[in-house]
C-alpha cells in the first residue's frame, strides 16, 4: 500500500452542540484543511474562537456534527468508539499545559506507561523504547528521577517522550509551554522541532506565543469557528 501523504485531513467539518433545540450553536463551521507527513505547525486564535473544539474533535476525543476527517488515510466518521480508541492510541500523541505525569514514577516509568497499557506486561522492548526516547530529549541522566523531583522544563520533555512512545503519526500539542519560563519554553520548542526534523514525526502546536508560532513552517489560524484565509 502506497504511504498515505496526508497524516491529518478534514472536509467540510463543523461543530454544533444542542442539536435540535431551541438554542442550538454552530461553533465550528466547514473546516478544510490538511497537515502532510513532517509539517510542523502552529493552530492560532483568539480566546472562544473554535481552537479548543478543533482540537478534541482532530484527536478523536470527540467527533463533528457534519464533515469528515481522516487520519493516515482512515475515514472517521463510521468508525465505532472502540475502533477510534484504537486508533487515537496508534496516531496520535497529546501534549498538553500541565504535563500530567506520575509523580512518584520515574521519568523512564511514566514514558513507558502507553507501551504497558497498550502490551498489558512490562518488557525488555518497552524499557529500551523509553530508554531511547529519553536519550532523544536530552534526559537520560535523569531517566531514573520520580517526576517530581524535575524541573517544569524537565518534566514537559517527559511528556513529549511519553507521546512519542507509540510512534504516532501526528502529535497534539495543546500551549506545551504555556507553564514554562522563556527559557524552558524556548528548549522545549527546540526540542520539539528536532524530534520533528530527525523522525518526521508531524506536529500541530496550539499556541498563544506568536514568537513561537511565527517558528513553525506553517500557521492555521481559527476566528469565529471558521478557518481564516492566510495573509
Amino acid at each position: 500500500m502506497a504511504e498515505v501523504a496526508n497524516v491529518l485531513r478534514l472536509e467540510g467539518v463543523c461543530k454544533s452542540y444542542n442539536i435540535g433545540t431551541p438554542v442550538e450553536t454552530e461553533v465550528l463551521h466547514d473546516i478544510t484543511l490538511s497537515l502532510d507527513k513532517g509539517e510542523f505547525v502552529a493552530l492560532i486564535g483568539p480566546s472562544g474562537s473554535g481552537k479548543s473544539t478543533l482540537l478534541n474533535i482532530i484527536g478523536l476525543l470527540d467527533r463533528p456534527t457534519k464533515g469528515r476527517l481522516f487520519i493516515e488515510g482512515h475515514e472517521t466518521s463510521r468508525l465505532a468508539d472502540a475502533e477510534i480508541t484504537r486508533l487515537r492510541g496508534h496516531a496520535i500523541g497529546f501534549v498538553f499545559q500541565y504535563h500530567y505525569l506520575i509523580s512518584a514514577f520515574t521519568a523512564l516509568e511514566n514514558v513507558m506507561m502507553p507501551l504497558l497499557v497498550a502490551n498489558e506486561f512490562p518488557d525488555a522492548e518497552s524499557r529500551q523504547r523509553a530508554h531511547d526516547l529519553l536519550a532523544d530529549v536530552g534526559l537520560s541522566p535523569w531517566e531514573n528521577n520520580l517526576a517530581n523531583a524535575m524541573s517544569g522544563g524537565q518534566q514537559q520533555r517527559v511528556a513529549i517522550a511519553r507521546a512519542l512512545a507509540s510512534n504516532p503519526a501526528l502529535i497534539l500539542a495543546d500551549e506545551p509551554t504555556g507553564n514554562l519560563d522563556s527559557k524552558s519554553a524556548n528548549a522545549v520548542f527546540e526540542m520539539m522541532q528536532t524530534v520533528n526534523a530527525e523522525q518526521g514525526t508531524t506536529f500541530l502546536i496550539v499556541t498563544h506565543n506568536m514568537d513561537l508560532a511565527r517558528r513553525c513552517r506553517r500557521i492555521i489560524e481559527v476566528v469565529d469557528g471558521r478557518v481564516a484565509a492566510p495573509a
